[in-house]
């Protein structure tokens, strides 16, 4: 169970908790509601109710009560655990490997692998990444975290860079500005609609370049499902071993040449910056 407190400062003199907890303390409607129903706010460490006047001094503590989910089936495959507090984990994951379970996904998924490093943990993920995709992914150990950390993505608070490597030789840098929508017909393919679509932007710079192909650092602007794969092929540079959007690679098997380097986010509780990386599988170096 997770507990937030705050202390009232002199400009919260005379304010009503409710306020308090939903203004400074980031508390969504649904929660605070809950919070009332299991008597979950105190104030000073006594039960507070939602018209009491705060004085500058007082200390108040927003209890966290989690549900606990089971059915997933545990799968003792270790979980490479970059960064891990109270409120979130960030993960490094591999691919080929699915985030979470779903009633079309066969297999085990990264879901499994952490129902038993942390029974009854409701997962949360943040930036969700595709089967073939690997690197770094945000989740938040409880419902207030999640809810803090969605209203940072696609801000400056909330910072995802991939590394890719597409094919043919591209230069310079850019920004691919191109709306994706669902393409007619399809379950899962996406496609670029200037009329229809959703707007994606992608800024790219490439970092090297080779005989065939090119390694390219990506910064996500909005988060539109396969946004940097759909926005490489419209390049005509398609991610290498894309089978969707591109053609399989025999070198990846199961995967494509897609990596979730850098990450930066602000802490959902403390507000400090949390900064990680993961550097390029061999796999996608050889590549280069």
């Amino acid at each position: 169970m997770r507990t937030l407190e705050r202390t009232a400062g002199e400009k919260d003199a005379g304010r009503k908790v409710k306020y308090f907890v939903r203004g400074d303390m980031g508390v969504s409607y649904h929660q605070y509601a809950s919070l009332k129903a299991q008597g979950g706010l105190t104030v000073n460490g006594a039960a507070a109710r939602a018209n009491d006047l705060l004085r500058p001094g007082d200390v108040v503590a927003v209890r966290l009560d989690e549900p606990e989910r089971f059915g997933v089936a545990p799968d003792p495959t270790p979980v490479d655990v970059v960064y891990e507090d109270q409120d979130i984990l960030i993960l490094d994951k591999p691919a080929p490997l699915a985030c979470q379970c779903s009633p079309k996904q066969e297999g085990m998924t990264l879901e499994n692998r952490l129902a038993c490093r942390y029974p009854g943990m409701v997962f949360r993920p943040l930036n969700r990444l595709d089967r073939g995709t690997s690197g770094l992914m945000a989740a938040a150990k409880h419902a207030h975290a999640a809810q803090v950390l969605q209203r940072q993505l696609h801000t400056d608070a909330f910072v995802r860079e991939y590394l890719a490597v597409a094919e043919g030789r591209m230069a310079g840098e850019g920004v691919i500005d191109a709306p994706i929508a669902k393409e007619a017909a399809a379950t899962v393919r996406r496609v670029v609609d200037r009329e229809n679509g959703r707007p994606a932007v992608t800024r790219y710079r490439v970092e090297q370049a080779c005989d065939g192909c090119s390694l390219v650092r990506l910064r996500l602007e909005t988060g539109r499902t396969h946004q940097i794969r759909v926005h490489l092929a419209h390049l005509g540079h398609p991610v290498v071993g894309d089978f969707l959007y591109g053609k399989e690679d025999p070198r990846l098997p199961g995967r494509f040449a897609l990596h979730s380097t850098y990450l930066r986010l602000t802490h959902p509780v403390t507000g400090e910056t949390i900064e990680c990386e993961s550097p390029l599988p061999e796999a996608l170096r050889r590549l280069i």
